[in-house]
């Protein structure tokens, strides 16, 4: 079964920055795009960023355009979100997950495999 880790995340000043990672790990691991989601109290599950493993192509949500960098590592299996400028309004709950196979890596029942999750909390 495929794993993703992630670490990072804790409490920040509005302004800072955060990185997050993923690591997946696995016997054997094919995953055709990575991405991070958050989820707010009360609130639905959001896409934030993805890549694609092989192309490398970028997708970012409007809300985090310009502040936050999603990159990988291909020989290390992880994925990163570098995350600059936070607003109170990022607080959340960011997932990361991986998709064996992609379409649109904006949907999130795109994805098979998720990490456990990390709490980003931003005060003002």
């Amino acid at each position: 079964q495929v794993q993703l880790v992630q670490s990072g995340g804790g409490l920040v000043q509005a302004g800072d920055s955060l990185r997050l990672s993923c690591a997946a790990s696995g016997r054997t691991f094919t995953s055709d795009a990575m991405a991070w989601f958050r989820q707010a109290p009360g609130k639905e599950r959001e896409f934030v960023a993805a890549i694609r493993w092989r192309g490398g192509s970028t997708y970012y949500a409007d809300s985090v355009k310009g502040r936050f960098i999603i990159s990988r590592d291909n020989a290390k299996n992880t994925v990163y979100l570098q995350m600059n400028s936070l607003k109170p309004e990022d607080t959340a709950v960011y997932l990361c997950a991986a998709a064996r196979y992609i379409y649109d890596p904006l949907v999130l029942n795109e994805y098979d495999y998720w990490g456990q999750g990390t709490q980003v909390s931003v005060s003002s």
